[in-house]
């Protein structure tokens, strides 16, 4: 019996210091590392999302980009952080779909060394083709594609990106052939899509927007789950004829494996009052982007979804990390 109540005080008192810090939480600024470009769509989540935090949190929440490696290289630096709540990073769901199917060699895996906290926001793509093409739907252009196998070409900012893989996905969903080109940007990418020496592309709508309002290409569908509400005339590619089409990226908060529930917790109640507050509800509609919101256990959910409709995709690709 008196080696039971020494087992158990030990682990009381152990307790005592996470249950501490865990209510004094934070007292210093917490960092964040995005693993994307600045700038990027995921880096302005991030920042917006930080800005309302550190209003919430009463401390500074600074964003550090830690780019390369499809993400992996920023992930591997938080998931070797400390669990305490001072180190988060602002993940996209193409880091767990996509690039823990692309990088195979990692020391952490992007899908378990990690504790969820918020979905923040989505971006939606839209696919957009040279006005030349003769196609001005979705079934028209899966028409084109079956009459022409792979002479059809569709582009991207480079292999096992978001965009590539979406472009991957209408592919394998539709039956039909393409010749992916990869890029080094979306912006080189565009330019040679506008010029018509390519024909396809599965782009990030903000930087679309602009090319398809002058007409210099044009757009046949969005790729969310609904439509977007900066395109809202725009059908979904599900609407169009792929059911159950789906390639939006979101951008989340995640803690290193083993960060106090507590603390989860405590950064989960004050991401949603983040994300419904009018200046990042305005910024995210400025870029065309969805607010997001919800529980560790809903992002936990979106995470183990992004698995199971890329990973096969990566896989049937063929794609190679560069």
């Amino acid at each position: 019996m008196k080696g039971i109540i020494t087992t158990l005080l030990t682990a009381a008192l152990t307790a005592l210091p996470v249950a501490a810090s865990a209510q004094e939480y934070p007292n210093r600024p917490i960092r964040v590392i995005c693993p994307y470009g600045a700038g990027g769509a995921a880096d302005i989540v991030a920042r917006a999302a930080a800005q309302e935090l550190a209003k919430l949190l009463g401390q500074s929440v600074v964003v550090e980009n830690r780019t390369g490696a499809g993400a992996t290289i920023g992930f591997e630096a938080f998931a070797a952080s400390p669990a305490d709540g001072y180190t988060l990073l602002a993940s996209a769901s193409s880091l767990h779909g996509i690039a823990s199917a692309l990088y195979t060699r990692l020391k952490y895996d992007p899908n378990k060394d990690m504790e969820p906290i918020i979905a923040l926001a989505v971006a939606n793509n839209v696919l957009v083709v040279n006005p030349a093409i003769a196609a001005t739907s979705v079934a028209e252009l899966i028409a084109v594609a079956k009459a022409n196998p792979g002479k059809l070409t569709f582009v991207s900012a480079g292999v096992g990106t978001s965009v590539h893989m979406a472009g991957e996905l209408f592919k394998n969903m539709a039956g039909v052939e393409m010749l992916h080109v990869p890029y080094k940007s979306s912006v080189n990418a565009l330019v040679d899509l506008i010029a018509g020496r390519v024909d396809v592309m599965f782009d990030n709508i903000p930087s679309a927007l602009g090319h398809i309002r002058s007409g210099k290409l044009r757009a046949l569908a969005t790729t969310g789950p609904k439509r977007a509400s900066i395109l809202p005339d725009l059908p979904t590619v599900a609407e169009s004829g792929l059911q159950g089409y789906e390639a939006g990226v979101w951008v989340a908060l995640l803690a290193p494996q083993g960060t106090p529930r507590a603390i989860i917790d405590r950064l989960n109640t004050e991401g949603r009052k983040a994300v419904q507050t009018p200046e990042f509800i305005r910024r995210m509609s400025d870029i065309g982007n969805e607010v997001l919101g919800g529980s560790p256990e809903q992002l936990g959910e979106m995470i183990r979804t992004e698995v199971t409709r890329w990973h096969p995709i990566v896989r049937a690709s063929g794609a190679k990390p560069d």
